[in-house]
């Protein structure tokens, strides 16, 4: 095969790549859109009530856990630690967000815990047990470029009703198996306060669910590969 062929081949394999990435996509887009609405009910150990306080009905979630080889409070306080910014495929995927949008690069600094940047954004939190789980939240407009996120108290949050926001809460937790080891989780529920949002809600989180799933599942690695190793480091 010469120079020429090997460029040509090449050249194939890599549009039929792409487009194989394409067809892929557009099916989770399809398959997200028709499951807006129906997200399944929770297992038993995954079932939150102090989650379910602020949104005990919603449109759609996201639950994610991971076992880990760590003390609970180990691996909470490796969760409050969580730097997003440490994944380069996390970059990416925030980077995607930003360029399908159209959003103006946001380059200000910011802090570097995941708690802590989102704090900065405008979330609050809502419910704290210390050492165990944290529930933070806000109100935003997710379509919009450059997103806006507006703090509202925990007294009033499960009451708000304004037209044409989506709700989102977040949990952080850690539960405790054995004195050496215990299970991080992580759970994103969403709901619209009216139709018109309902609408170009269930538009945004069929393109970007999948990036959002994604970004939440490589957190929960990062999170027990340096929770175990910290219990390695104290060990030591």
């Amino acid at each position: 095969m010469d120079i020429k062929q090997r460029v040509e081949f090449g050249a194939g394999t890599a549009a039929a790549l792409v487009g194989a990435a394409a067809v892929s996509y557009a099916a989770i887009v399809g398959s997200t859109w028709l499951r807006y609405g129906h997200h399944p009910e929770p297992a038993a150990d995954e079932k939150d009530a102090l989650l379910d306080v602020f949104m005990p009905e919603y449109d759609v979630s996201e639950r994610h856990h991971i076992g880990v080889a760590a003390p609970a409070d180990v691996t909470f306080g490796t969760l409050m630690d969580m730097n997003l910014a440490d994944s380069l495929v996390v970059r990416a995927i925030f980077k995607g967000r930003e360029i399908l949008l159209g959003a103006e690069p946001d380059d200000k600094p910011k802090a570097h815990t995941l708690v802590e940047m989102t704090k900065e954004l405008g979330w609050v939190v809502l419910a704290e047990m210390p050492g165990h789980e944290i529930v933070m939240g806000a109100v935003t407009r997710p379509w919009e470029a450059n997103v806006v996120f507006r703090g509202i108290p925990g007294e009033q949050f499960a009451a708000f009703n304004e037209p044409d926001y989506v709700k989102i809460v977040w949990t952080l937790c850690a539960d405790a198996v054995s004195p050496y080891s215990s299970i991080a989780r992580s759970e994103t529920r969403a709901i619209a306060t009216d139709a018109d949002a309902r609408r170009k809600f269930r538009w945004y989180w069929s393109r970007f669910s999948a990036g959002i799933g994604l970004i939440r599942e490589m957190s929960m690695r990062m999170v027990k590969k340096e929770a175990e190793r910290r219990t390695m480091n104290v060990g030591q």
